[in-house]
């Protein structure tokens, strides 16, 4: 199974809110500690270790690319 990148969510506003609503209230360890165990479980969810890799390799690019467009505007 590929890695799917475009939205598989009808209304996916919907659950980018429901996400950040998850956070409200706890303090940066605990969403940390909460994104850490959201990321295992929805890992165990896909159960595929080359999908699990693409998305790590992924995530990892879009925090580097994002981390240079902040220091190229500064």
């Amino acid at each position: 199974m590929p890695l799917s990148t475009s939205s598989n969510f009808a209304r996916p506003d919907d659950a980018f809110r429901a996400i950040v609503e998850a956070h409200r209230g706890l303090t940066d360890e605990q969403s940390a500690d909460f994104d850490a165990a959201l990321v295992l479980i929805l890992a165990n969810h896909i159960g595929d270790i080359d999908v699990l890799r693409d998305a790590l390799v992924l995530a990892k690019r879009r925090m580097i690319d994002g981390q240079q467009q902040q220091q190229q505007q500064q």
